[in-house]
């Protein structure tokens, strides 16, 4: 099948590409996984609830991590992405620990042609939204996959934290738009998020949505939405000043309680 990829987003493939051989080294969620853990926040857990014997399906899955601790908690998951090399990945790391699990190479606006069935689950979580071009067809996506009173369950950073960057007084400042553009921001080669000793090589880009394209793009999909929540630390360290709270978790020291990091969201096909 031929890829419909756009050029950006092919140039995001190549990234994504060469930082899989340093994620599989460099998360922490590898070795908790082969330690017998999971990589999933209590958050999760608890928002999704019991997940033994049912389908899931993991959108934008990396090098699975994910999907893995999911299939260890019970559940029959199916993860996809369209990074070879972290399909790849991720099906060594499911031999090596021994968990079932269905990878599949692709795009999300590819999937209906290489995938079919419904499923019970479908969850995406954790920096995901900023590599999607068109959330109208990604939200369809998820309607598409999911079973009649299926469970759609997203966890991601709080969109407005894409306008701010931290000033050289350690102070947060507002330089960038809160609101969707058609083009995507290019992002010069920089150090990785996992690993702060390697410097990519290939550059990437992003796309911004607010909270509304978010809930409006489910909702014209035909979701239901059953709840929206808000948290007040991030799973990676977005700006410099920011501090260990607890494990693989950060805040602000400075802002804390008063601002919101991440937001959980659950909606459910009718």
């Amino acid at each position: 099948m031929k890829s419909t990829l756009t050029p950006a987003e092919q140039t995001n493939q190549a990234h994504w590409d060469e930082v899989a051989p340093i994620h599989i080294e460099a998360y922490e969620e590898v070795a908790l996984l082969k330690a017998g853990g999971i990589a999933l926040d209590e958050i999760e857990l608890h928002e999704v609830g019991d997940v033994t014997g049912k389908t899931l399906l993991h959108l934008q899955c990396h090098i699975g991590t994910d999907t893995l601790s999911w299939a260890r908690q019970g559940a029959i998951v199916t993860g996809v992405d369209f990074s070879a090399a972290s399909i790849a990945a991720a099906r060594q790391l499911a031999q090596e620990t021994g968990l079932d699990a269905t990878f599949i190479e692709a795009g999300v606006y590819d999937l209906p042609n290489v995938l079919e069935g419904q499923f019970d689950i479908v969850y995406t979580s954790r920096g995901v939204l900023c590599w999607l071009r068109d959330l109208d067809e990604w939200a369809r996506i998820i309607a598409h996959f999911l079973k009649p009173g299926g469970l759609f369950y997203i966890m991601e950073s709080h969109p407005m934290w894409n306008t701010f960057e931290e000033t050289e007084s350690g102070e947060l400042k507002p330089l960038y738009s809160y609101f969707h553009t058609a083009e995507p921001v290019r992002w010069e080669a920089d150090g990785d998020y996992a690993d702060d000793t390697y410097t990519h090589e290939v550059a990437s880009y992003e796309w911004t949505w607010s909270l509304s394209d978010i809930l409006n793009a489910l909702l014209k999909a035909g979701l239901r939405l059953e709840s929206f929540n808000e948290y007040d630390r991030l799973f990676f360290k977005l700006f410099p000043g920011m501090m260990p709270c607890i494990e693989r978790w950060y805040h602000y020291p400075q802002y804390g309680g008063k601002l919101p990091w991440i937001f959980t969201l659950t909606a459910r096909k009718q």
